[in-house]
């Protein structure tokens, strides 16, 4: 045998080629196409781009085809969301994950909320309360907020349900919270959640130590960003202690 060469290996290599060429072949002439339809369409945050997308749902009917052409249905597909930029498609549960400008306002309304639950709770309403909470609306995004509109919100608030201030969080306060947070916490990093407790405390604090209604409201916000119960008693004593 002549130095380099190889017979059999050589066969093998051509065989291979041989049984890459048939299988090629063979789906030239047989396989599968999807027929896509539009069902519906939205906006939602895509992840391939990275960003808010126009969206269209899409259910597609998969069919045999022999040398192209569609033949024999083999059944139903999807459905998926097809991304009008990127033209990936995802699996419809990627409409779960709010939007850019969603997520926006679900957390603005949730500080606002958070806000209003710990002075009610704070029983004094006092201005520099008004102030720290007033400054944390106005960074979540409602830039035009101030302190006498929360002062104003909190008494009519007080005045339209009966609450007291300075009371326990009651089941009307509870709910509250709980609509605003719930859908927000599982769309946030621990970080995030944490945050928006600490503004309560913060808010808490301003006038003072917490009074057993602040902690009560506290403890309401940290389950509703389901917090386990001592993150939250670290989260405020942390919050107590300067930095």
């Amino acid at each position: 045998m002549l130095p380099g060469r190889d017979p059999i290996g050589r066969a093998a290599a051509l065989a291979g080629d041989a049984r890459t060429s048939r299988a090629t072949g063979f789906s030239r002439v047989l396989g599968t196409r999807i027929s896509w339809t539009g069902v519906g369409d939205g906006e939602f945050f895509c992840p391939g781009c990275g960003g808010d997308r126009n969206y269209q749902r899409l259910t597609g009917r998969r069919r045999f085809t022999l040398l192209g052409v569609p033949v024999l249905p083999r059944g139903e597909t999807g459905p998926v969301v097809e991304c009008a930029a990127c033209r990936h498609h995802y699996a419809v549960d990627v409409l779960d994950h709010p939007t850019t400008t969603r997520f926006s306002a679900m957390l603005r309304d949730a500080v606002h909320t958070v806000a209003l639950a710990v002075l009610a709770a704070s029983g004094t309403c006092s201005r520099t309360s008004l102030t720290v909470a007033a400054t944390a609306v106005r960074s979540a995004g409602f830039d035009d907020c101030t302190e006498d509109q929360l002062g104003a919100l909190v008494e009519a608030l007080a005045a339209d349900t009966g609450r007291v201030y300075g009371a326990p969080c009651g089941p009307g306060l509870a709910i509250e919270l709980h609509e605003a947070l719930d859908p927000l916490a599982p769309h946030l990093a621990p970080t995030g959640r944490e945050a928006i407790l600490l503004q309560g405390a913060r808010i808490a604090l301003a006038d003072g130590p917490y009074t057993p209604a602040e902690r009560d409201a506290l403890a309401t916000v940290g389950a509703a960003l389901t917090i386990c119960a001592d993150d939250v008693t670290r989260l405020l004593a942390a919050a107590r202690t300067p930095s």
